[in-house]
């Protein structure tokens, strides 16, 4: 057995399943005996409260997400939760007073895999997703599933009556720990990524239209292949990208008819654009959609068609824009509080100085390029991000891992951010 491979059980706990009701019972019955207020609000969200020595400014919070893929790992999300409940635990065994209230949050619906809508949770809170749109998500597994997530939420007893936002429930601060979910802490050997923000994506459909016909009876000179279209326009995408540093990943396709000797006719295709700024993603965006239509009128695009047989017919191709997440850009005080907490555990020291992106050997600067419910809590709040390194750079996999030292240098950092931040407040009286 290789180390880890007993905790490779893997994981679901689909959002607002029966295990997600026992996850959450488990998180207010822990915190509320840890001395804590739990409120849950309209969408599920839990938000455990710590009271500090002065009650009358909102808390500073740490948290994310208990639910998972269909088959996630045993980290995503869970790590960032359970660390910061045993944050409060460290703080009550060592009989520590804040100077203002610190709390937990558990946001529903975070993965957005039973309920299409990625954080669609901290995205009502946020003010950015309609509460009644989200409370008419429909559940997606199993499929023809007529649940509701406020069905759902009925269901299991956690529709909860404290409106779902942040005027209701205002944070002073968000911290969020997490699995990187990439290869690069890991790779560098750094026990901990200072997360700055979330790069820029945004993700689209494409429909590319030629005309069926028989394989065998069709020359390549006569045919309009939707198929061999698409496929050089995600090789192009790919090329764009890589020039410009970005990311470009093509993860449905769908065809017509779909026959062994038919040329098909008919292709859509997903395209996922990224990178750490917004100009980015609109160049490559710009790129591939000059691109594109000329590789449908059947032109030689980035030698695309080198050695390949010329064709008399053309295809066409539409663009749908799906999903649109700009650039996130972490607060300085926050970003701040972890890489001194980060340093001061790692190095013994809490300087904050930086020389570009070195920090020490022990940690690195970071862009996230998976998208959190920080994203959303850093619209209505100051916010940061803790990374630590997972096994190859696994997730929404079984055999996602992180060992036991880094979980808990992440807790540490957490803790030690939170209590710097807080520390901070009390001295401005913020």
């Amino acid at each position: 057995m290789r180390v880890g491979a007993e905790t490779e059980t893997g994981m679901s706990r689909l959002s607002l399943s029966d295990t997600d009701k026992q996850a959450r019972d488990w998180f207010h019955e822990t915190c509320t005996g840890l001395g804590c207020k739990v409120n849950t609000d309209a969408m599920g969200n839990q938000f455990a409260i710590r009271p500090g020595l002065s009650n009358d400014r909102p808390p500073t919070y740490a948290g994310s997400h208990l639910d998972t893929q269909p088959t996630g790992g045993r980290y995503d999300g869970i790590l960032g939760v359970t660390a910061a409940v045993e944050m409060l635990k460290v703080l009550n065994d060592n009989w520590v007073e804040t100077n203002y209230p610190v709390g937990v949050v558990n946001w529903t619906n975070e993965e957005g895999a039973r309920f299409p809508m990625s954080m669609v949770s901290s995205g009502v809170w946020a003010g950015s997703i309609p509460l009644e749109k989200a409370h008419e998500l429909r559940s997606v597994i199993p499929a023809n599933d007529p649940a509701t997530m406020k069905t759902e939420l009925q269901r299991i007893g956690y529709l909860g009556e404290v409106p779902c936002s942040w005027e209701a429930t205002p944070m002073a601060a968000h911290f969020e720990l997490h699995i990187e979910q990439g290869p690069i802490l890991e790779a560098e050997d750094r026990r901990v990524g200072v997360v700055q923000g979330v790069q820029s994506y945004k993700w689209f459909t494409l429909t590319v239209k030629g005309r069926d016909s028989h394989t065998g009876a069709t020359s390549f000179q006569h045919r309009a292949d939707a198929l061999l279209t698409a496929s050089k326009m995600i090789l192009a995408s790919h090329k764009i990208a890589a020039k410009h540093s970005a990311l470009a990943s093509t993860g449905i396709l769908g065809l017509r008819p779909g026959s062994t000797n038919t040329v098909p006719g008919f292709v859509q295709f997903s395209l996922d654009i990224r990178a750490p700024q917004d100009e980015t993603v609109n160049a490559v965006e710009a790129e591939c959609r000059e691109a594109f239509s000329s590789l449908a009128a059947g032109e030689n695009v980035l030698s695309i068609n080198d050695g390949c047989a010329p064709s008399s017919r053309t295809c066409s191709v539409e663009w749908r824009t799906d999903f649109t997440s700009p650039a996130t850009h972490f607060h300085d005080n926050c970003i701040a509080c972890v890489q001194a907490a980060g340093s001061d555990l790692c190095s013994g020291s809490s300087s904050s100085q930086v020389q570009g992106k070195d920090i020490g050997a022990w940690g690195k600067l970071m862009t996230s390029g998976a998208g959190h419910d920080s994203v959303y809590a850093n619209k209505r709040c100051p916010t940061s991000m803790i990374f630590v390194p997972c096994r190859d750079g696994v997730s929404h996999n079984p055999t996602e891992y992180s060992n036991p030292e880094a979980c808990a240098d992440g807790a540490n950092v957490l803790l030690g951010a939170v209590v710097r931040y807080d520390k901070m407040r009390g001295e401005r009286g913020t």
